[in-house]
């Protein structure tokens, strides 16, 4: 009855203004009480423009919502009802390794999939798993909501590697095909109902369905006749025709990575050659958006945000939380256990599919078996999520070389052992579980 207590780990980045306005225009329903923004000291200067500018959105807004800074997780999490993280593990700086090593090596280089994949979830589980523990001793109840990529690998490690059952991922690339669907159709994005299934990053389009009526068709038809659905760090390169004819389902921009290997790496190369990684690009685009945080006159989210290529991860944050405070019964795309609703993936394993969304959590909606097309693939990522989890957890070497080899992205288990050693000695400052094991 006294409102409910969030905390963002992560809070300095600059997606968090978002965040607040999604917490301001459900208040009515969602009564946030107090809300934590929570960094690590090198984030400090960001995390207090940001939370400056959170308060006087709030202030703006009329709504009792109290905003606390921090250094400490352990200070902020007592009492919790939520805990959303949104962490980068190195910073852009390590993203910009993660996309410029496989490149040296003819691999495409990529955040969240091939070896930047691997390696973003090796840096970053460990840390996941440590806010778990503290979640564990300090508010066991709490929700965590994780929108930190790899979104799906790191679900995966929490519900294999903490004992936080009450925990959902993340991806903001549902809501984008959703809403590109509506704008190729002209129409309203609430009109617009899709049945996805798969794994983060790896997610189709079933059936897609408008005021109810599945339209699927009309919307493949309109997507092999230039009608692009992609995001701001994707580059559109358009579909073969007689390939999504064939494939008769909804690709992900990122399937492109996997369907259009040879051209998505041509691009990059030639983007690299001409301006650097896409994570300098971000950190140029960080820069404008955190100058733009300072302005003291500033009090609502900049339009100029969305230019980021995880707009609208926020907003899909609330919708959930709110959904769960509130028990709602509606459905949306989560990472979530299998339990069954993909019959060709292990019932514990973490996949991306729609869920009515109750005060319990999420609970999947079956669609039986995938596809013969796509299940092959999907089932391949999901054997690299589980290997590369395990590795993050233990050190293990040898399963940090198994999963690289066994990504789709990489050729061969020799070009995988070269980027797997370039990789590990570029990020050895955060991979303690690999660097400072005691010899048996």
């Amino acid at each position: 009855m006294n409102g409910i207590k969030i905390v963002t780990i992560g809070g300095g980045s600059s997606y968090t203004p978002e965040l607040v306005e999604g917490f301001i225009n459900r208040y009515d329903e969602l009564p946030v009480r107090e809300l934590w923004l929570v960094d690590i000291p090198e984030g400090q200067e960001k995390l207090e423009i940001v939370g400056a500018l959170a308060k006087r959105m709030v202030e703006k807004a009329g709504v009792p919502i109290d905003i606390h800074l921090s250094l400490d997780r352990r200070e902020a999490l007592p009492g919790a009802d939520f805990v959303t993280t949104q962490i980068r593990v190195g910073q852009l700086d390590a993203r910009a390794k993660d996309e410029a090593i496989p490149l040296k090596y003819g691999v495409i280089g990529q955040e969240t999939n091939g070896p930047g994949g691997l390696f973003k979830g090796l840096r970053t589980i460990p840390v996941i798993l440590d806010i778990c523990r503290d979640m564990e001793k300090l508010c066991p109840g709490a929700w965590l909501i994780n929108f930190s990529n790899p979104a799906g690998m790191v679900t995966e490690a929490v519900l294999r590697y903490s004992n936080i059952s009450n925990t959902v991922g993340l991806c903001n690339v549902p809501v984008g095909m959703r809403m590109g669907v509506a704008e190729m159709l002209g129409v309203d994005a609430e009109r617009i109902q899709i049945d996805f299934a798969g794994l983060n990053h790896m997610v189709y389009g079933l059936n897609v369905y408008l005021d109810g009526n599945n339209i699927t068709q009309d919307v493949l038809d309109k997507l092999v006749n230039g009608s692009g659905l992609t995001m701001k760090n994707i580059v559109d390169l358009g579909w073969e025709k007689d390939f999504i004819k064939g494939l008769e389902a909804l690709p992900c921009p990122y399937h492109r990575y996997y369907y259009q290997t040879s051209k998505m790496l041509e691009e990059e190369q030639k983007d690299f050659a001409e301006k650097g990684s896409r994570a300098q690009v971000v950190q140029q685009l960080e820069k404008d958006l955190f100058e733009l945080y300072k302005d003291p006159d500033l009090s609502v989210k900049p339009e100029q945000l969305e230019e980021r290529g995880g707009a609208y991860y926020s907003d899909a944050a609330c919708s959930l939380i709110n959904s769960i405070y509130n028990d709602k019964h509606d459905i949306q795309p989560v990472n979530t256990r299998n339990n069954g609703a993909i019959a060709s993936i292990p019932d514990d394993s973490a996949v991306e599919i729609n869920c009515v969304i109750t005060k319990d959590g999420p609970k999947p909606i079956a669609v039986g078996d995938l596809p013969v097309a796509v299940r092959g693939l999907v089932q391949q990522i999901k054997s690299f999520e589980r290997i590369s989890a395990e590795a993050a957890v233990t050190g293990d070497y040898h399963k940090a070389m198994l999963a690289m080899t066994i990504n789709p992205l990489v050729p061969s288990d020799t070009v995988a052992k070269e980027i797997l050693d370039d990789m590990m000695a570029a990020h050895r400052n955060y991979l303690p579980q690999f660097f400072n094991r005691i010899a048996p």
